[in-house]
């Protein structure tokens, strides 16, 4: 353990209100917090206000810290550690992210032990568990399984641990869509209105709602429960309409939430859900994000009053949608809950830009609209692939705008102290998935990393869509990876927060990949065999050594940090990689030694006028046939 960038820091009990003294002993397993130990003497003071405060000055030998709840202390602590003399102050009485472990990754417990203590030194106070079958049910042995579903006995640990740093933990679970994993077993399949919503007003489906709810009552002490409910297209279309004929959306979406609300009632939970389908099921475009259409008449009161509404946004970048949307939920009587988005999805690395863009908006917009709470979305789309401790540095940097510390200079300073990881290098690192790479004269196209690094190395299907648009794309981004390398590498034993060492090794694949297909397509398509005969002695191979690094690396990490299961998804995949890497190979040989007259799939290029291929069109071409959990 590293802690040589932080502050030691001692205290003694009569300096100390006892609500804190089982937060001060569970830092110190990690930071050098002791008691009547040597270091700055540590004081606090509690005070009264309306917002969360946290105020820390520092005189000789000694530092206070001025806080109204126990957020703001251990805020405080944070700041203590890192050198920061602030005082800062928020209005969410909640803040919090939502951790996805549901796309694949199931971080463990002692690993999520650790990001707890670093979000509570950033002054958050709520962790919403995302799980749509990763909780073992009793008598459903199908339920999570062979997707590493927590115990009872693994959560209830972990919402111990938890309330010790003032963090309450939240169950955020699924009552009606988003359910394929559970419904595809065949136990479920009668529960199915189609193969990822559940049919409503079946008594098997309520008994299992229940049971759900039951275990969360049980496994966390926190009386609030996220029953999910979002996109839920196609309800009703299913097999609920061969059984019961046509009915209203609307009408079924009530008649499932006045259910889950009445057993959350029973077992003394109050929910939250998402709120789209409210919105999408008023207009005809289905639309989410629509400020102008009027709410039918009398819809407010239609919407069960026990429920608060979750409005969840990652995609705006002007603070006006957000207002006006806060507004619209308020039209319907309801205070909001925002959902913003720390972007870890269909990422190879945490976005810093994109989280920025729409984030920092969000936030300005809900400090200015009193929204009381907000918790930052942490999806893990298509796989969850994504080096989720890179995130750490959005989480601290959302945390201090959410507390009105705008300095990133001391996001920085507090990253260092508590995450034992230079902000820079990682924010650094962001930049390998998404680039510019349209010329001046055309619209700015959206390239992601893991397009290059699954990309099928014989079709090529999203470098040539690259080509299409800016035919020097690929030498654009390699001197765009060079340069970050260039940045990265001092720093490349750094792995306290996104693995530096899995870093480079990315960088390195994507830039062999890139360097291959270009040369593979000018030698092929000038009749160079000579180079032909290079790239399959050489040149692969050298990029066949850089994915088994990158492989091991990603199992090493993955292990360290989450449980098993999910990890063979993305194995399949790199094995997939490097089965087709092979097979350039065994073609180019054919085609040198006369075996075949042309290699057809370098033939099978679309024409420069074709549509540009979505971003992730590797998943219906070289993965297609893996199973996308």
């Amino acid at each position: 353990m590293n802690t040589s960038t932080a502050v030691k820091l001692s205290w003694k009990k009569s300096d100390v209100p006892a609500e804190l003294f089982p937060m001060l002993n569970t830092l110190a397993e990690e930071y050098p917090i002791t008691e009547g130990g040597r270091g700055l003497h540590l004081k606090f003071k509690r005070i009264t206000t309306d917002e969360c405060v946290s105020k820390v000055s520092r005189s000789k030998g000694e530092v206070l810290v001025e806080y109204s709840s126990l957020s703001g202390a251990a805020r405080g602590i944070g700041s203590a550690l890192s050198r920061i003399e602030e005082n800062v102050s928020t209005p969410f009485k909640r803040l919090g992210i939502m951790l996805d472990v549901s796309r694949g990754m199931v971080m463990r417990v002692e690993h999520l032990k650790k990001w707890l203590r670093r979000l509570a030194l950033s002054g958050y106070n709520q962790v919403q568990l995302y799980c749509e079958d990763i909780y073992e049910l009793e008598d459903e042995p199908f339920f999570g399984a062979f997707r590493g579903a927590y115990s009872l006995e693994e959560l209830q640990e972990i919402d111990a641990y938890a309330d010790t740093l003032g963090i309450e933990m939240v169950g955020c679970i699924q009552t009606l869509a988003h359910l394929e994993q559970m419904l595809r077993h065949p136990p479920y399949q009668k529960l199915q209105d189609t193969p990822r919503i559940m049919m409503v007003g079946s008594p098997d489906v309520n008994a299992l709602v229940e049971k759900m709810i039951a275990f969360w009552s049980t496994a966390f002490r926190s009386r609030n429960i996220h029953v999910g409910m979002d996109e839920a297209h196609g309800l009703g279309l299913g097999k609920y309409h061969r059984l019961h004929g046509c009915a209203s959306g609307f009408d079924l979406m009530n008649a499932q939430l006045a259910m889950v609300s009445a057993v959350c009632a029973k077992y003394g939970m109050k929910p939250m859900m998402w709120s789209d389908m409210y919105f999408r099921l008023t207009n005809e475009q289905n639309g989410y994000y629509d400020t102008e259409s009027p709410f039918p008449a009398g819809l407010a009161e239609q919407i069960d009053p026990a429920t608060n509404l979750v409005y969840w946004d990652y995609y705006h970048t002007d603070k006006e949608t957000y207002c006006k949307m806060i507004q619209r939920h308020r039209d319907l009587g309801k205070e909001p809950i925002m959902g913003s988005g720390i972007w870890t999805w269909v990422r190879l690395w945490y976005d810093h830009n994109k989280t920025m863009l729409t984030a920092t908006p969000c936030i300005e917009a809900c400090r200015e609209e009193k929204i009381s709470e907000i918790f930052f979305t942490m999806w893990g789309d298509d796989g969850g692939y994504c080096e989720y401790d890179s995130s750490l540095a959005g989480i601290l940097r959302c945390g201090d705008l959410c507390w009105g510390a705008d300095d990133e200079n001391m996001t920085a300073a507090r990253f260092d102290a508590t995450c034992f990881a230079d902000y820079a290098t990682q924010i650094a690192v962001s930049s390998i998935h998404q680039l510019n790479i349209a010329p001046e004269d055309k619209p700015a196209y959206e390239l992601y990393a893991q397009s290059i690094l699954w990309d099928d190395p014989l079709l090529g299907i999203a470098f040539d869509g690259m080509k299409r648009i800016n035919p020097e794309f690929d030498l654009e981004m390699l001197d765009v990876y060079d340069e970050i390398l260039c940045r990265i590498m001092p720093n490349i034993e750094e792995c306290d927060a996104g693995n530096i060492a899995y870093a480079v090794a990315v960088i390195k694949f994507l830039m062999r990949k890139l360097e291959l297909r270009g040369a593979l397509e000018a030698a092929y398509d000038s009749g160079d065999r000579l180079a032909l005969h290079e790239l399959a002695t050489t040149t692969i191979p050298a990029a066949l050594t850089a994915l088994y690094q990158l492989d091991g690396l990603f199992r090493q990490i993955w292990l360290a940090r989450a449980k098993p299961f999910g990890l063979e998804r993305i194995q399949i995949r790199n094995a997939g990689q490097a089965a087709r890497l092979e097979e350039l190979i065994t073609r180019i040989q054919e085609y040198l030694d006369g075996s075949i007259d042309t290699i057809e799939e370098l033939e099978a290029r679309l024409p420069w006028s074709a549509p540009t291929p979505s971003y992730h069109i590797y998943q219906n071409t070289a993965v297609g046939t893996i199973k996308i959990w």
